[in-house]
């Protein structure tokens, strides 16, 4: 058996984003030989990977191709090609997470339905097929229209929040869901290798952006009753089991103002809810994939000190190359750590870095996230 922290042992990552190049951070710590698959030549792991290969990771002939010399495939973003994977699966590849388990999560519609069949508690749903069936239902506005496929990052996610809106519907499979009465928005990141042992980390809050429908803040710890974090924990843990799955995965959940707690859909990789994780924790999340992936014992998920996370979008009318400001004035605050992503252009709320903040006390650090969001920023330059 090959030796993992040998340059022969390959390690195939489809993805090149930012997920990717945190998730290289943590790799070199173990000396481990990881290379990546990305359609863009400027991909922000291109000059970080072992061996980078600028190629289309939803074409089946260039996903296989790019496999059939790796002993370990895995993923920074859902949207692959699934059966180039279930492909390699079959002569002998390790894919993680396994190829069934991401044709199920690519599809919001056949989340919905596992979620059903495994008595997961999950917000009530509708499927479509298009704008006319919307046009047609008797449905209770508000409602939240997601497209079963292809959607990331709040994109795919409409709110519409009467009939008026239909114009701007998506006419493409979808799945429909009444709007909850939300107290919070929760997510737990839970990891299980192939051994079986399963290890969740801290739960946290999230605060969205309203027009992009992104993360905007996170808080670590979430503020909820203890009641509410053991359930929460559970449900992340059933999830990942009944999937069968080896990797890392992101579990968001709401939380309704009745004190329910309600699945809301799940991400088979990194994610952005975890990345305080590399200051505010043991391990981190990027650590805890490369761990479960390999079949290594998993780290320890507590909690070092409070966290907050604030994304850096580029600003709304942003589109050209990007410019930072006030990066300087953070680096003389104590505790603040900021990630750029290495994106040279910048789009309208494109993630472009994150900025996480630990304090002993959280309301301190909320405070400060709040001084940083306001004083960093990323547009175009003039």
């Amino acid at each position: 058996m090959k030796n993992i922290h040998n340059s022969s042992f390959k390690i195939g990552l489809l993805g090149g984003g930012q997920l990717g190049r945190m998730t290289l951070q943590e790799a070199y710590n173990l000396n481990l030989h990881i290379c990546v698959l990305d359609p863009s030549a400027e991909a922000p792991c291109k000059d970080l990977a072992h061996e980078f290969v600028q190629g289309d990771f939803k074409d089946f002939d260039t996903v296989y191709a790019f496999g059939k010399d790796k002993d370990v495939i895995t993923i920074e973003f859902e949207d692959v090609n699934a059966d180039a994977l279930a492909q390699l699966e079959e002569e002998g590849k390790k894919v993680f997470p396994q190829a069934g388990v991401l044709k199920l999560i690519q599809d919001k519609g056949l989340q919905k339905q596992f979620y059903e069949k495994h008595q997961i508690p999950t917000s009530p749903y509708h499927l479509i097929n298009g704008k006319a069936d919307l046009e047609n239902s008797e449905l209770q506005f508000p409602i939240f229209q997601k497209l079963r496929t292809s959607g990331y990052d709040g994109y795919g996610v409409q709110s519409l929040k009467s009939k008026a809106d239909l114009e701007k519907a998506f006419d493409a499979p979808s799945v429909i869901e009444e709007a909850v009465d939300l107290d919070k928005e929760l997510s737990v990141i839970v990891a299980r290798n192939k051994k079986g042992e399963i290890k969740h980390f801290p739960l946290v809050e999230m605060e969205f952006n309203p027009i992009a429908n992104m993360v905007e803040f996170l808080f670590s710890p979430a503020s909820v009753q203890k009641e509410v974090e053991e359930k929460a924990y559970r449900l992340a843990e059933k999830v990942i089991e009944k999937l069968d799955m080896v990797g890392i995965l992101a579990v968001e959940m709401f939380l309704d103002k009745k004190g329910n707690l309600m699945v809301n859909e799940v991400a088979p990789r990194a994610h952005n809810s975890g990345h305080h994780t590399i200051e505010g924790n043991i391990t981190s999340q990027f650590a805890q994939h490369l761990r479960s992936i390999l079949n290594l014992p998993l780290g320890d998920t507590k909690l070092i000190q409070p966290a907050v996370m604030v994304n850096l979008l580029g600003e709304e009318d942003a589109k050209g190359e990007a410019d930072y400001r006030g990066m300087t004035a953070l680096l003389t605050e104590s505790g603040v750590y900021p990630h750029l992503y290495g994106k040279a252009m910048v789009k309208p709320f494109r993630k472009m870095g994150h900025v996480t903040i630990v304090n002993p006390s959280l309301e301190e650090a909320k405070k400060l996230a709040k001084k940083i969001k306001s004083s960093a920023t990323v547009s175009a330059k003039k």
